[in-house]
Parts: structure tokens; sequence; C-alpha cells
């Protein structure tokens, strides 16, 4: 665990010496808050002391925000050749994935923490549910879990950015959108099982303030697959390469 940890810091500090974290993160909330407090489709518009305007935007946004971020974990890595020295210490191939993938998964709860000052000025507007708030930031925690996972994968078995970046974002379409389109053209068990493996199905399920044991399985078996996958990709460059 510890070192995983000392590769979590290092990925952390790389994100903020780059800058990369300070743009995300202003860009993140440049967006939500443009949404959430001054489109057509803000609070005030809505009349209701509730954050959905908030997660629904935040849902799209990260769902981009996230290939940008992972897209060169491992492909600069690979391409500028320190993943070679980074594996030849005393470090496993598990270790370097879990903590590129925390050290990801870190920056983006930092980011959710800026905006609860959100949830303190709508609490003060009205009357905000507790729980559906809480369960909303649920959601975007395991969604971007999800995708973060999916972009690690995609950053290892390529040394493009750009190529990481479009894997990352084509995998994520298919939970995103295209499982949700493909299921609302079929009927009986075929589209309810395309149709469960839909983000938006479990995401909402959650922002309604319902946790259910389906919604954790089905992000973490994302997350699992994800992880895993990228080690198995990661493993045999390193087998290749011996």
């Amino acid at each position: 665990m510890k070192t995983i940890w000392i590769i979590t810091k290092r990925e952390l500090n790389s994100f903020f010496d780059s800058l990369i974290a300070y743009i995300m993160i202003i860009l993140f909330l440049g967006f939500s808050g443009f949404f959430t407090w001054i489109s057509g489709s803000d609070i005030f518009m809505v009349g209701q002391a509730s954050l959905r305007s908030f997660f629904s935007i935040a849902y799209w946004t990260l769902f981009f925000f996230i290939p940008a971020l992972t897209m060169r974990l491992i492909a600069e890595e690979k391409k500028s050749g320190t993943i070679e020295m980074l594996l030849t210490k005393a470090v496993t191939d598990k270790q370097v994935i879990l903590g590129k993938y925390l050290a990801t998964l870190i920056l983006i709860i930092i980011a959710l923490c800026f905006t609860l000052p959100y949830v303190i000025t709508i609490s003060r507007i009205g009357n905000l549910d507790a729980g559906e708030t809480i369960c909303g930031y649920l959601a975007l925690i395991l969604m971007s879990a999800a995708y973060t996972s999916i972009g690690l994968f995609s950053s290892s078995i390529t040394n493009n950015q750009i190529v990481a970046f479009l894997s990352a974002l084509f995998i994520g379409l298919f939970f995103h959108i295209i499982f949700e389109v493909i299921a609302g053209g079929m009927k009986g068990l075929l589209g309810q099982v395309i149709n469960s493996l839909s983000v938006p199905v479990h995401f909402e399920s959650l922002t309604r303030g319902v946790v259910d044991s389906k919604d954790l399985i089905y992000f973490g078996s994302i997350i699992f697959m994800g992880l895993f996958l990228a080690e198995v990709s990661l493993s045999k460059r390193n087998a290749y390469n011996q």
C-alpha cells in the first residue's frame, strides 16, 4: 500500500506541476457553475431547492474531462520510455495501475469538493434533500471511478495520447448513450439486459436518493474490468520487452 501511495502522490504532483489540475478544476467549475446558476435550466428557473441541474451538467462535463485526464497516464510514459524505468524498480504492474488510478480519482473528488458552496447556498434558499444530495455526489464519484478505469485501460494500449483520448471516449459512449439507444428499440429480456448496461439507468437511480446494491455492483464491475484489463495490457508489454 505504501508503494501505491507513493505513485499516487507522484501522479498528483505531476497533475498540479503541469497545470492540468488547475485547468481541469477551473473549467469544471466554470461549466457547472454556468449551467447550475445562470443558464435557462438553472436552479432559479426550476424553482426547487435541488442540485439536479448540477448533477446533470456534471454528468456530461466529467464524461469529456476524464478521458483528457487519463490519456497521458500510461501513454505518455510509454512514449517517453519512463514506464520501463518505473517498472524496473520494485514496483508491480498492479501498483502502477492503482497508483495512477487513485491519483486521478482524488483529483476529480477535489474538483467536486469545490462545488460544496453550491450545497450550502441552496440549503439556505430552500429545503434541500440531504439524502438526494449525498447520493447525487456518490453517483458522480462512482461514474467518475468507472470512466477513469476505462480511460486508464485506453491509455495502456497505446503510446499516443490522442488515440488514448478517443478510445476512452468511444468506449465510454457505449455506456453513456449507445446501450440505452439500442435497448430503446428492443423488447423483452434482451432489451432489459442491454438497458441495464447503460450508465444513465444506474446514475439516475442514485440521484433520486436511492442506494441500490445493483447500482453499486454495476459500477464496481466496470471499475474492476477497466483496472484488470489495464494491468493485463501493461503486463503483456513488459513480457514482450523481456
